[in-house]
């Protein structure tokens, strides 16, 4: 790195914030009324029957964190190749891709996971090949199904986002790496694939924050998740607001650490030429 560089990667002093244009008038306004909020919330309404759910609420919690990067793990190494497919496949690969990711983004996350439970998850208990296989134990559970619908959804979405980073790399260097002499799979391993990640960190952040607003949806399959928790909290207790603001603290904290981790991981990946 050059002084150059290192000259504009320097901070001033005046691009330092300073705490007086923090504290301004109306964000303390704001500030004393959140806490204020947050006061009343903890005094006034009944939280006596939290002790007692607090283990199935922390299995709740368990149980979605499970769902959410399983789901989105699966959903992205299936978006890669959709992606690729899309950008540099032959027809038979490229139509199939697009038309995939279009019929799953068009239509409702919740329709696909009844049709995959009760319709799919219906049909296999008529067949005795599948009921007398090692599968039988887990096609007869629900959570499959809720961690197949979202895989799913999560890779259409991913796969048409990976298909405009594929399509973003600037063919510069894709043809310098093939002057270098460059393999197809280690131009795709070392220079293709890391820059179309880079491209689409931000989106894919986006994208994972809403799976986790998705996870609730396999509660109606019977999953219990937190909001299947929270849900018998409500049924048994016949309080509405305090379990559904519980719900909506534990759903801002992870998404709160979701985007932390994202930016720190944006933050670690140089950004120099992207």
């Amino acid at each position: 790195m050059n002084n150059e560089t290192t000259h504009a990667l320097a901070l001033s002093p005046e691009d330092i914030p300073k705490a007086e244009s923090f504290f301004k008038p109306h964000r303390i306004v704001l500030i004393i009324l959140f806490v204020g909020l947050v006061l009343s919330i903890a005094i006034l309404m009944r939280w006596d029957w939290l002790p007692r759910y607090l283990p199935q609420l922390g299995n709740g919690i368990l149980v979605s964190l499970a769902m959410l990067f399983t789901t989105s793990l699966l959903g992205f190494l299936i978006a890669v190749p959709l992606g690729l497919a899309q950008v540099t496949g032959p027809w038979f690969l490229k139509v199939p891709a697009r038309l995939f990711c279009t019929v799953i983004r068009g239509t409702p996350l919740l329709l696909q996971l009844w049709l995959l439970y009760y319709g799919l998850g219906s049909l296999f208990p008529q067949f005795p090949a599948i009921r007398q296989s090692f599968l039988w134990p887990y096609l007869r559970e629900a959570w499959p199904y809720g961690i197949a619908a979202l895989t799913i959804s999560f890779a259409a979405y991913e796969g048409e986002v990976m298909r405009g980073a594929f399509a973003g790399v600037p063919k510069g260097e894709l043809e310098a790496a093939h002057a270098y002499g460059m393999g197809r799979w280690t131009l795709f391993r070392r220079i293709w694939l890391p820059r179309a990640v880079h491209r689409a960190l931000p989106t894919l952040t986006g994208e994972t924050v809403l799976q986790l607003k998705s996870t609730p949806l396999v509660a109606t399959i019977t999953v219990v998740d937190v909001y299947a928790v929270i849900s018998k909290v409500r049924q048994e207790t016949y309080l509405t607001y305090e379990p559904l603001l519980l719900l909506a603290l534990v759903y801002m904290c992870l998404t709160g650490l979701l985007v932390l981790a994202f930016r720190y991981l944006e933050n670690r990946i140089p950004t120099r030429g992207a």
